[in-house]
């Protein structure tokens, strides 16, 4: 069972809390490094924020290096304060080895956003994670969103196949590619394209704009999108050439989505995914504490046992503990607390 956070965590939170929904930067930023920390502090935090996330436009911005994706993201956001809204912005970068934090800085590519009071930016490291973004980075996009940021654009590192994994945080994604990369069918053998909900081909003024549009439109039409065809726009985000349109483009896919039933589905299968990661990592520690995952394996391997029989024992080991501890706990309730169960 999950340890109760300690009243040092609670009072903190009730102090933070607040000021986070207000959004106070300095409470933001302290937040997303309790999430970043891990632990019980993370869990009492989001469960404290939860009930006031579902307001936000949640866009994940998605691409190879070199892209332009933090320019594309850099001019959106200006262009959404330019109509009064307000914007927190996630930088999930890679993960320096040396420190375990972001290796590129938010301050750096977006330097002219940070000071305006309108926008909120952190960089996040992935910390290895699959799919490039932390569990601590889905849940950081609940705070902005519970802090009552209009738009959560979620900037991810540009590591091909991995990028998949977007589509599970956000509402809407906006692939970014440019002319030529030299594989123009990149995009789909990464399994990128196929999650594309918009698709921007940045550095138009490049020599090869008219032939990529042409490879994408093609393999948009043999791919299976259902009632949305992605669209493919052309930007020069440097010149904040195009940017324009690629916001039209993310509020009709939203109004899509809503007026489908789509949005709805989509954060229903995102809060799936994020349950069964919870459950899996829980049920992971709780092998490891009660039998000792490297113990098991090690002796797995020593005997030549198949990793079924060893994923099996330790799904055995945990359940067995859990039948001790509820055991405990209804001894320690005794015949009082059964009766009182019984009538609830």
């Amino acid at each position: 069972m999950p340890v109760p956070p300690p009243p040092a965590i609670l009072d903190s939170l009730d102090d933070l809390v607040p000021r986070l929904l207000r959004r106070q930067p300095r409470a933001l930023g302290r937040a997303i490094s309790i999430l970043e920390n891990g632990g019980e502090g993370q869990c009492e935090l989001v469960r404290r924020v939860y009930p006031e996330t579902g307001k936000a436009k949640v866009v994940g911005v998605t691409g190879p290096p070199g892209a332009g994706k933090s320019t594309l993201v850099d001019r959106l956001a200006r262009l959404c304060r330019r109509r009064g809204e307000t914007v927190g912005i996630l930088a999930v970068d890679p993960t320096s080895p040396f420190t375990g934090g972001a290796i590129l800085g938010d301050r750096i590519r977006m330097q002219t956003l940070y000071t305006d009071p309108g926008v909120f930016i952190r960089s996040m490291a992935t910390r290895g994670a699959m799919g490039g973004l932390a569990r601590a980075s889905r849940d950081a996009v609940d705070l902005l969103d519970a802090a009552g940021f209009d738009w959560v654009l979620v900037e991810t590192v540009g590591v091909g196949q991995d990028e998949v994994d977007v589509v599970r945080t956000v509402d809407t994604v906006v692939l970014v590619t440019v002319p030529g990369l030299g594989d123009d069918i990149q995009a789909i053998k990464a399994g990128i394209l196929e999650i594309a909900d918009v698709v921007v081909i940045n550095k138009a003024d490049r020599e090869g704009v008219e032939r990529t549009a042409r490879d994408l439109e093609m393999m948009l039409s043999i791919g299976e999108h259902g009632d949305w065809v992605p669209p493919i726009l052309k930007t020069v985000a440097a010149r904040d050439e195009g940017i324009d349109r690629v916001l039209a483009e993310v509020e009709r896919h939203r109004e899509h989505l809503a007026a489908s039933g789509g949005l709805e589905r989509r954060r229903l299968s995102h809060l799936r995914l994020r349950v069964e990661t919870i459950l899996k990592e829980r049920v992971v520690a709780a092998a490891d504490r009660v039998l000792g995952v490297d113990r098991e394996v090690e002796r797995g391997h020593a005997r030549r046992i198949d990793p079924y029989r060893v994923a099996d024992r330790l799904f055995s080991g945990v359940l067995h503990d859990a039948r001790d501890d509820a055991g405990e706990a209804a001894a320690e309730s005794g015949p009082s607390g059964a009766t009182e169960e019984r009538m609830a």
